[in-house]
């Protein structure tokens, strides 16, 4: 009997999740595509795994002990890994990343132009996400890391499954028109007034940024909801409203928009998360400092990270 460690996988994920969609979601595929992969395994295995009750699929007694054995596999193949970098003088391998459009513009391209001269076996392939997703899709195996925020008034929830090495703080600044505000730092209350344009509050950045003025004693009046940062400060641009924008979402800003310090700012802490049993992994380490040499280069100080709370 040969197993396949993607089908594995999903079968991992179907115990985990209970259905073939949401497996399929978190991993990336079709429900049809993992459905057919679930009935290869069965086939691999030559016995019942699955009962199909209407459109939903259940694992059998079979099923569950393989299940929990894939669990065992997979985890051993992530120690093998890690093993056979230490064993290497020069790791040749190829890691997948989560990232979004700020990290992807403002920290990757120098990053992995270093990596590629310092250690050319290392290679990134990148998918972009929402901020909020990528710890998940690292959790579930779809990624090697990603990268992750967490805001000063706003921590994510941690999974003790995953580690984070944080790599930079970042400040929210005010982004506003060309002329809207006088060129000093002003304080958020005295963006009350102005119309806003800004992420759903189901995203992470906005319900950060929400929180943030509700705490300085007004509700934003959002005109505009858009999820793009790159979008949003183009519509600031146009005069449109204000938003909010990091340090990294600065190489975004097109003309026409200018940037105003916060009087008593927002911070974020951008991590990279990854599964714990990859802890010690040789090229992932020398992909962690190579980034963060990167955030250094900018002045994005790691020191005040925002410690994030434990899942409960």
């Amino acid at each position: 009997m040969e197993l396949s460690l993607q089908r594995l996988r999903m079968l991992r994920e179907l115990h985990r999740r209970g259905t073939v969609t949401a497996a399929a979601a978190a991993m990336h595929y079709t429900a049809s595509a993992v459905s057919q992969q679930l009935a290869q395994l069965e086939r691999d295995v030559g016995a019942t795994l699955f009962e199909r009750t209407g459109r939903r699929v259940q694992l059998t007694g079979l099923g569950h002990v393989l299940a929990e054995h894939a669990e065992e596999i997979l985890s051993a193949v992530e120690r093998a890994t890690v093993a056979l970098e230490h064993a290497q003088d020069t790791p040749a391998v190829r890691l997948t990343a989560g990232v979004w459009a700020s990290v992807a513009s403002g920290l990757l391209p120098a990053a992995l132009s270093a990596l590629a001269v310092e250690h050319p076996g290392i290679r990134v392939r990148t998918r972009e996400l929402a901020p909020e997703d990528t710890a998940g899709a690292v959790r579930d195996g779809a990624l090697d890391f990603s990268f992750v925020i967490d805001y000063s008034n706003y921590p994510m929830r941690w999974d003790p499954g995953l580690t984070r090495d944080v790599i930079a703080v970042e400040r929210l600044h005010a982004a506003v028109a060309t002329g809207a505000l006088p060129d000093q730092p002003v304080a958020l209350p005295e963006l009350a007034e102005h119309p806003w344009i800004l992420a759903g509050p189901r995203s992470h950045f906005g319900r950060a940024v929400r929180l943030a003025c509700q705490a300085a004693g007004f509700e934003p009046r959002i005109n505009h909801e858009v999820n793009e940062q790159a979008t949003a400060l183009a519509m600031v641009a146009a005069g449109l409203g204000i938003t909010l924008v990091s340090d990294l979402g600065l190489s975004l800003c097109p003309s026409g928009v200018q940037v105003v310090a916060l009087r008593e700012p927002v911070l974020r802490s951008v991590s990279i998360a990854y599964r714990t049993g990859n802890n010690g992994r040789r090229s992932l380490q020398l992909v962690i400092d190579a980034v963060r040499a990167a955030a250094a280069e900018q002045g994005l100080d790691p020191g005040t990270a925002i410690a994030p709370p434990a899942t409960g």
